[in-house]
């Protein structure tokens, strides 16, 4: 009985004793830190966040006799930054890879309204193109630190083409037009 109850204890002592060393992989159970690469959070953000990216809005429709609307809303620098090709991943110290002095320039390309046809889901409306290119001018920077430190700098450019297309609801008569601007715009 001495002896079973010795085996016991000296088992469990031991039990205890490698739990609480590190030396146990799970010794902190469900709160061991998992280790996440720092591209992981940024490509979730990436695909979560930014829904309204791909979707085309309608407007009120295109009065009859006023100046039909221009484009005038310039893609936005995140929406730009967005559309570019996605660096590499690297790994932090060996091979990292990031953007600096980052300037872009945008200039509209397209700008037109095709005549009303029938939209699934929206009815007859008018699809008006804008198209803008926008070209950014960077410094690519490639950093290493291991097995020696080397920091390459080089200018680089990039173009990218970006479709803000929106649909503009087509009112055949003015009562109509009337009806669609108080139910859209509120007034």
């Amino acid at each position: 009985m001495k002896t079973r109850k010795k085996h016991i204890v000296g088992g469990l002592i031991a039990a205890l004793s490698l739990s609480v060393t590190g030396c146990m992989p799970f010794s902190m159970g469900i709160f061991t830190p998992t280790p996440v690469p720092p591209w992981v959070t940024e490509r979730m953000e990436e695909k979560y966040t930014h829904r309204n990216d791909h979707r085309t809005p309608i407007m009120p429709p295109i009065k009859e006799g006023a100046a039909p609307p221009i484009c005038e809303d310039a893609p936005d620098d995140a929406q730009v930054i967005r559309a570019m090709p996605h660096m590499a991943r690297g790994f932090p110290y060996v091979y990292e890879e990031h953007r600096d002095d980052v300037q872009i320039v945008t200039e509209r390309l397209v700008d037109k309204i095709d005549p009303p046809r029938f939209f699934p889901l929206v009815g007859p409306a008018q699809l008006h193109h804008c198209h803008w290119k926008a070209t950014i001018y960077y410094t690519e920077v490639i950093e290493s630190g291991y097995p020696f430190p080397v920091k390459i700098k080089r200018p680089r450019i990039q173009v990218v083409y970006i479709d803000k297309d929106h649909l503009h609801l087509y009112a055949g008569t003015p009562e109509l037009q009337k009806s669609f601007t108080k139910d859209l715009a509120g007034y």
